[in-house]
């Protein structure tokens, strides 16, 4: 239905509505009709003199008749000669203003949070589509074929080049070598060769078999989900489970099997897995800064109640718990992460608190010429915005990548 069918529709039903009530109050506030009351009063008055006539009642009896029937009649009549001047406009006019005000309140709240045009989608219809969205999920191959790559790479130095050379040639030369498939994969997740770090994780997990641990399982889907551009993908996803099995409390596990109800459609299930993870902590573990990104409007979404906590200082607990991660380890994950909300910004586009957390990110990871480049296109999308461009340039400003 176009949208001009759809607010002539409401507009109708707002002019009969507010004409029912206005009818109503006339009605309500309208003066009785006594002339009925006054014939029949009248009426009583000369059967009163027939039966009298006919013996029927006392003189007397027929006097107190008469006195008590003509004050009724005086009552009435003084009742309808009244109506006019109590009755009528003076109550009319300030309710009908207020009807009036009441139904213009109304359409422009539907207009400002409402969804004009927007078809009635129910829970069963949400969970069809949820569930529809799930299984058109592309295979990994499919998702790393359509993949665009970050809009600058990482430029290593001459010896860590030099290294990296030997590495794949020794490992080609020593393909079931596990340690060195170990290393060539979490290098090449330094360098984003997602792609090259799956296959050597995958061909790692495969040797190890039944040996594999939750924390294998979580590190090549996250491989497999940053060479996908972030998404979750069936095979990815048979890894998670795997890794919830062995440990039902890996993080890692939880944080991307979240991602994937979020991209799915269903941010009641993304939320069940995200906050626990970020009560838990440890505050500088490197799924807690995505987590606190989306969890308020994963939580809109699902339609409960719930306040991002403010942010606080990590305590002596937090800070050892963090050290189960080495600093490589931490700084490839953040930098995927960081990958994964540059490339759907690139294709998808996204709010402007988006860009700036992608700029500010790339300065923190020390990319400066990748975050300047992040600030002209965010620039470039929010030209015509100047309160989005305020935003921009001040956080270009706090991470010192203006021009």
């Amino acid at each position: 239905m176009q949208d001009w069918i759809f607010w002539a529709a409401v507009v109708a039903l707002s002019v009969g509505v507010a004409a029912i009530l206005l009818q109503s109050l006339r009605s309500t506030d309208a003066s009785p009709d006594n002339s009925a009351a006054l014939k029949v009063y009248r009426d009583q008055l000369s059967e009163v003199d027939r039966d009298l006539a006919r013996a029927v009642i006392s003189a007397p009896e027929a006097e107190r008749l008469r006195t008590e029937v003509s004050c009724r009649l005086l009552d009435a009549d003084r009742a309808q000669q009244a109506a006019p001047i109590s009755g009528g406009k003076g109550k009319i006019w300030p309710a009908a203003l207020a009807i009036l005000l009441a139904a213009c309140a109304a359409l422009y709240t539907y207009d400002r949070v409402g969804t004009p045009g927007y078809a009635d989608l129910p829970l069963t219809d949400r969970l069809a589509l949820a569930d529809q969205a799930y299984a058109a999920r592309p295979s990994q191959a499919e998702a790393e074929a359509a993949a665009s790559p970050p809009l600058t790479a990482p430029q290593p130095d001459a010896e860590f080049t030099d290294l990296m050379v030997k590495l794949r040639a020794a490992v080609q030369a020593r393909p079931d070598d596990l340690q060195g498939l170990a290393l060539l994969a979490k290098n090449e997740a330094q360098l984003g060769n997602y792609v090259a770090a799956r296959m050597a994780q995958q061909h790692l997990l495969t040797l190890l078999g039944d040996k594999a641990s939750a924390e294998d399982h979580a590190g090549l889907a996250q491989t497999m989900i940053f060479a996908a551009n972030g998404v979750v993908t069936p095979e990815a996803e048979q890894h998670l489970i795997r890794a919830l099995k062995l440990d039902p409390t890996n993080p890692l596990a939880r944080y991307f099997s979240g991602l994937m109800f979020a991209e799915i459609g269903r941010p009641d299930r993304a939320f069940a897995l995200w906050e626990p993870l970020l009560r838990e902590g440890p505050a500088d573990a490197p799924w807690i800064a995505p987590i606190r990104g989306m969890l308020q409007d994963t939580a809109d979404a699902a339609g409960i109640k719930y306040q991002l906590p403010a942010l606080k200082g990590p305590t002596a607990e937090d800070v050892a718990n963090a050290g189960a991660l080495s600093a490589a380890d931490r700084q490839a994950m953040i930098k995927g992460m960081v990958d994964q909300l540059e490339a759907r910004l690139t294709t998808e586009g996204g709010p402007v608190e988006d860009w700036v957390k992608l700029m500010t990110s790339l300065a923190t990871l020390g990319e400066k010429d990748h975050a300047k480049a992040a600030y002209e296109q965010a620039v470039q999308v929010f030209k015509s915005d100047t309160a989005a461009l305020g935003q921009i340039e001040a956080a270009a400003s706090d991470a010192g990548v203006t021009p």
